[in-house]
């Protein structure tokens, strides 16, 4: 009887605030109106949706009519996809009808399909090629003659090995047009990076920057956070260059025969990475309906706005308003007033977590996304990209190898008496170099497979949960495949990702989350 009582009082304690609507207006497009200081959620029409919907008034008037439906207040209009331009007057019209209509408007771009192809397996291109230099300007002169601001899909890579990539590596030098630019190693890391930076600030930023002063140019970066630096992308040197960086936070259904094998707490992790990196720069996440069900579309939605995005872009027009994504979009909209309800509260909070520390461009070697699975234990991170000096506890796999001063950093940090978890893989490699058998240093069993953790039972989750949550004055018991997150000012929530409603103790309080649902608290 008494648990029922707690999980009744419970209940009302967490009944999300709902968002003001005024008297005279009413539905989700004036919600999510009201809401955009906090959070909007935007939609791209492709360079294919600006063609074969946007070039006839009726089309346009059905797309206003559908967004605002939607709770949808921006839309991204694409000038360019796969070697596809699209039409001038066709995009300013558009947008102007867009304006008009109350929406915010901007371009965008995907790199696929420019200059020469790539010899890698992606759809991307060989930006040694000086062809696909210049097509990349031009490319952009254009869109920046239409737009002030101008997405970029995650297509801004290399994965090319062809005869004229090989001697520029080897060689150790970047060519951009007339301008050669040295690099600092002959590794296809080394190469890439220097390429896709100095390809962006000669022949994207500066020749955009040109047509039009006003004009800012996003940088979205990919989910695949793990491998970055492989195909050119620096996110150091990169958000410092561009305006504003976007996430992709799409991680999709974890059983997905094609898609799957990304678990929904790295959306969470991707974006309090890369917000830790860009601060202000960072603007939203980005996912889409691939391999999805309702419910892990909608696991999407919670994951980019419990990472602290200010948007929420949708891919795309054509899959959500035709089949397979009217089914996502329905659940969806069904949840967008909890959901605005959540970012407006996170927006007044930072994260409270375990240090959890991946250097830029470090290498995962055979821990890729640990991080991601470490989430899904109930381990409440706080991603970061610098040593963790002053944290309260951390997590550090071999991500953290990258680090020239690591074995100082974490001999020091261990010495404080604070609590350290390490991977197996990193404790192997830092053997003799720092004290291991601390009071304070515990080691998670990782066997060169993270997705093993998601087989750890509740009574080994419970014990190795205990020590690391002390350290942020909680306690946590609960099965595997259920996040906490924890915020400033007493904010919490719990996210059950199995398909079974679960029972867990949250500081001694008894809650039931219902099967891939959500409980979220804020005083």
């Amino acid at each position: 009887m008494m648990r029922w009582l707690v999980i009744a009082f419970l209940a009302c304690a967490l009944r999300l605030p709902a968002a003001p609507v005024a008297e005279s207006e009413s539905g989700l497009w004036t919600l999510a109106r009201q809401s955009g200081s906090f959070h909007r959620f935007s939609v791209l029409f492709t360079e294919s949706c600006v063609t074969n919907y946007l070039s006839s008034d009726a089309g346009i008037a059905d797309a206003i009519e559908w967004c605002q439906a939607s709770g949808i207040t921006k839309v991204y209009l694409e000038e360019f996809r796969s070697g596809k331009l699209a039409d001038r007057e066709t995009l300013a019209r558009a947008r102007d009808r867009f304006r008009a209509a109350g929406f915010l408007v901007s371009g965008c771009v995907t790199t696929t399909g420019l200059g020469k192809p790539t010899t890698g397996p992606w759809t991307d291109c060989c930006y040694t090629d000086p062809s696909t230099q210049d097509q990349l300007q031009a490319v952009f002169e254009y869109a920046a003659s239409l737009f002030n601001e101008i997405m970029i899909d995650d297509f801004f890579f290399t994965d090319c090995t062809c005869p004229e990539c090989d001697t520029a590596r080897r060689q150790q030098v970047v060519t951009i047009g007339s301008k050669r630019y040295p690099v600092a190693g002959n590794t296809w890391p080394d190469y890439r990076r220097e390429l896709m930076l100095r390809a962006s600030q000669d022949r994207l930023l500066a020749p955009a920057r040109r047509v039009n002063p006003k004009v800012r140019i996003i940088i979205k970066y990919p989910n695949w956070y793990e491998e970055y630096q492989e195909r050119g992308y620096d996110v150091m040197r990169e958000t410092a260059a561009f305006d504003r960086i976007w996430v992709g936070t799409e991680t999709r259904d974890y059983t997905d025969p094609k898609w799957g094998g990304n678990v929904a707490y790295g959306g969470y992790f991707v974006m309090r990475w890369l917000g830790g990196i860009g601060g202000e720069k960072c603007g939203g996440g980005w996912y889409d309906t691939i391999g999805t069900t309702e419910r892990s579309y909608v696991e999407q939605a919670r994951q980019t706005v419990l990472g602290g995005a200010r948007e929420s872009m949708l891919f795309n027009y054509t899959r959500l308003s035709h089949q397979p994504g009217q089914a996502d979009l329905a659940a969806l909209k069904k949840n967008m007033p909890e959901l605005l309800a959540v970012a407006r509260e996170v927006m007044r909070r930072e994260p409270v977590g375990i240090a959890a520390y991946k250097p830029p461009n470090s290498s995962p070697h055979d821990e890729r996304c640990v991080f991601d699975f470490v989430g899904m234990m109930g381990l409440p991170l706080a991603p970061c990209h610098e040593f963790p000096t002053h944290a309260p506890a951390a997590f550090l796999s071999l991500d953290a190898l990258a680090d020239t001063n690591l074995v100082t950093e974490l001999g020091d940090f261990i010495h404080t008496g604070r609590t350290l978890l390490l991977t197996d893989g990193l404790a192997k490699q830092l053997a003799g170099q720092v004290n291991l058998q601390a009071a304070n240093v515990h080691v998670l069993a990782v066997n060169q497979k993270p997705d093993s953790l998601l087989t750890l039972t509740q009574p080994q989750l419970d014990e190795l949960r205990a020590p690391m949550l002390a350290a942020l004055g909680t306690t946590f018991e609960a099965p595997n495949r259920v996040a906490l997150y924890l915020f400033t000012r007493g904010g919490w929530v719990v996210e059950n990702f199995n398909d079974a409603p679960v029972d867990v103790t949250l500081n001694g309080h008894l809650l039931n989350v219902e099967a891939r649902g959500w409980l979220c608290h804020w005083k």
